[in-house]
């Protein structure tokens, strides 16, 4: 399978779980029943992930595994809170995991992006107080929208409304990105893709 190929079959796991999620939630008006959608996802972005790469990659890891156990969690006790506040619980996690790698010292960011791009250490732990400090803000900005809104505008914030976000987020730091990039890889005028959990 070529490159672009599996990118495709990537990106089609990674959201067609989000996308059955907001269809079931639209039509049922119900979290917990959407959230068959978000545990068969995370089954099959697993499955796919291992199938294309013979490893799971960690981001896509953290997310499968967490949304089912949320997704469980939701079916089992028949409580919509738990998938909420999963996405909580997700970012905050992500920004932990970043900002105390790089007070260690580290490059988490290289951890989660893998081997996208090749930058300068001082450019990596900028970018990674960035996305660091974003992905709080998604949590704080999840915990707003669940517990003041609808269960219908909820999940629209959470597909497409976070994926467009992290999109829009990553774009701005382009500039940062391709000042830094060593001439071969920013060739073709493309920044890396950003981490999407």
């Amino acid at each position: 399978m070529s490159p672009k190929a599996v990118k495709a079959v990537r990106y089609f796991v990674d959201y067609a779980g989000l996308a059955a999620f907001l269809a079931t939630l639209a039509i049922t008006r119900s979290a917990v029943t959407a959230s068959w959608a978000i545990v068969a996802g995370s089954v099959l972005a697993l499955a796919v992930g291992f199938a294309l790469e013979r490893r799971l990659a960690p981001m896509p890891l953290v997310t499968a595994v967490l949304g089912l156990i949320f997704g469980g969690l939701t079916i089992f006790f028949h409580d919509e809170r738990f998938i909420k506040v999963k996405p909580t619980i997700l970012y905050t996690a992500f920004g932990l995991f970043l900002i105390t790698g790089a007070l260690r010292g580290k490059n988490p960011l290289k951890v989660l992006m893998g081997d996208a791009f090749h930058l300068p250490d001082p450019v990596v732990r900028t970018l990674t107080l960035r996305y660091a400090l974003f992905f709080f803000a998604l949590a704080l900005a999840n915990e707003a929208v669940w517990r003041t809104q609808s269960t219908l505008t909820w999940g629209l914030f959470k597909f497409p409304g976070t994926p467009i976000l992290i999109f829009l987020f990553a774009l701005s730091q382009a500039p940062l990105m391709m000042k830094h990039m060593p001439d071969d890889e920013s060739a073709d005028g493309k920044p890396p893709p950003p981490p999407v959990p």
